[in-house]
C-alpha cells in the first residue's frame, strides 16, 4: 500500500491542474476581458496623438432661443444615393418625455452644408413620443429605425419608417420590435446573409438598475421583421446602461456597451451570429459612459468611438477613436478626433465639454463621425456635429 501512495498524490494533482487548466477565466477579474492589447501602453489623453486631416462641419447647432429646442441627442447618419443624411432627437421639453421628435436634415456636399430640419415622425398617438435612431441603406431604399416610448420612457420599444424618394416623405411601417429595445448603432450584414443591429433593453431583467446591451437578428432583407436577443449580464454587473455598439467577424460578433458604474468598456461576445451570447463583462479598456460606436473599416481595422484614455475617468473628453490592426480583434492604438477646444473649427469649442453618443459610417474612402456637444451647458443641450476622416490616417 505505501508504494501506491505516491502513485495516488501524482495522479490527484494531475487532475488538479487539468480542472485548473480548463476552467474558465474568471471576467471580472482586474485584468478583464482583453479589449485592448496589453503589450501597448494606453496613454493619458494629453499624449494621444490627433489626428491630422479631420474635416469639422455642424449638422444642428444649438440655438433655443431661434427653435424652441432645448434638448437635442443621437446623430445617427447614412448616405444615400450621393446625399448624406442625418438624424436626430429633438425635445422643446425635458430629455425622455413625451414632446420627443425624431428629425433629420440632408446634405447634397458631404456635410458642409444642410438643409431644412424636417420631421420622421413626432409621434402620432395620444403620450407617444419618438425620439433617435439608426438608418440603413440598402438596394436603393433607405430605411429609419427609432427607439419610441409612452410617456416618460415607459413601454420602450423601436419603429421603423422607408423613405418614400418620390415625395421625400417617410412612410411610416408602425412598431417593429419590442421588448424595451432602442436601436444605438446601424444595422451590419453578416456573413449568413442576416442583419444583426446594437441597442440596448430598458427592461430591467436582471435589477431595476441593469438595463442590458441588446441586439436585433433580421432574417434576410425583410426589415419589418426582427428577433429580439438580449445579452446576459456577468455577476457584479449591479448598475448598467447598455447602451452598445458591435463588430462582426465571421460568426463570431463583439458587443461594446456602455457600463454605469465605471468608466471602462463592458464586452459580450457570440460565436453564432448574435443568437447567443457570454455575459456582458467588464473588458480591460477604459471607455466613458456613453454610447459608443463601432465597427469594421473597408481595410480589416475595427474601431471604436468613444472616449477612451488611461486615468480620464468619466470625462466625455477628448472625442477619440481607438483602433486595431487589419483583421485583430483587440484594439492597439488611439486617436483623438478632436479635444474640447478645437480653435480653428467649425464647432462649439469650450474648456470641459461633453462630446458623447458618436455615430460612425464609411464611405469613399473616409469615416463620417456624428457626434453631440454640449457647448458646456449640460443637461444633453446639444450641437449635433460632424467629424469626417481619411481612412489613411488611421493605418
Amino acid at each position: 500500500m505505501n508504494n501506491e501512495r505516491p502513485v495516488i498524490v501524482k495522479n490527484y494533482f494531475c487532475v488538479l491542474l487539468l480542472i485548473l487548466l480548463t476552467c474558465p477565466v474568471d471576467a471580472t477579474a482586474d485584468d478583464g476581458f482583453p479589449l485592448w492589447d496589453d503589450e501597448v501602453p494606453l496613454p493619458v489623453a494629453a499624449e494621444i496623438p490627433v489626428l491630422a486631416e479631420v474635416e469639422f462641419h455642424v449638422i444642428k447647432k444649438w440655438d433655443r432661443g431661434a427653435d424652441g429646442y432645448r434638448f437635442l441627442h443621437g446623430v445617427g447618419l447614412a448616405w444615400h444615393e450621393g446625399k448624406l443624411y442625418a438624424s436626430i432627437g429633438h425635445n422643446q421639453g425635458a430629455e425622455n418625455t413625451v414632446t420627443e421628435e425624431a428629425q433629420f436634415r440632408v446634405s447634397d456636399d458631404g456635410g458642409q452644408t444642410w438643409g431644412p430640419l424636417r420631421v420622421i415622425d413626432t409621434g402620432d398617438e395620444e403620450n407617444l413620443a419618438v425620439s433617435h435612431g439608426v438608418f440603413l441603406s440598402h438596394e436603393g431604399v433607405l430605411w429609419a429605425f427609432h427607439g419610441a416610448y409612452y410617456g416618460k420612457m415607459e413601454r420602450v420599444h423601436t419603429r421603423a419608417y422607408r423613405l418614400d424618394k418620390a415625395r421625400g416623405e417617410w412612410e411610416k411601417l408602425g412598431v417593429v420590435l419590442d421588448d424595451g429595445f432602442w436601436p444605438m448603432n446601424q444595422p451590419v450584414r453578416m456573413a449568413d446573409s442576416n442583419w444583426i443591429m446594437p441597442g440596448f433593453s430598458s427592461r430591467r431583467d436582471v435589477n431595476e438598475r441593469v438595463s442590458p446591451a441588446a441586439v436585433a437578428i433580421c432574417n434576410g432583407d425583410d426589415f419589418t421583421k426582427w428577433d429580439f436577443v438580449s445579452i446576459p449580464v456577468s455577476e457584479g454587473i449591479d448598475r448598467m446602461w447598455g447602451e452598445s455598439a458591435l463588430f462582426v467577424d465571421g460568426q463570431q460578433v463583439y458587443n461594446i456597451a456602455r457600463y454605469g458604474s465605471q468608466a471602462v468598456a463592458l464586452v459580450a461576445k457570440s460565436s453564432d451570429y448574435g443568437r447567443s451570447w457570454s455575459p456582458s463583462q467588464l473588458s480591460n479598456l477604459p471607455m466613458t459612459t456613453s454610447k459608443p460606436a463601432a465597427g469594421v473599416l473597408s481595410n480589416g481595422q475595427r474601431y471604436l468611438v468613444c472616449t477612451t484614455a488611461s486615468e480620464n475617468g468619466a470625462r466625455r473628453t477628448p472625442l477619440t477613436i481607438t483602433v486595431s490592426k487589419p483583421g485583430e480583434n483587440r484594439f492597439s492604438k488611439v486617436f483623438v478626433i478632436r479635444h474640447s477646444m478645437n480653435p480653428g473649427h467649425p464647432g462649439e469649442s469650450a474648456d470641459e465639454l461633453r462630446l458623447s453618443y458618436p455615430y460612425a459610417i464609411e464611405h469613399e474612402g473616409k469615416l463620417y463621425v456624428g457626434y453631440s456637444n454640449d457647448g458646456g451647458r449640460g443637461s444633453n443641450q446639444n450641437s449635433a456635429e460632424l467629424a469626417v476622416i481619411p481612412i489613411r490616417s488611421l493605418e
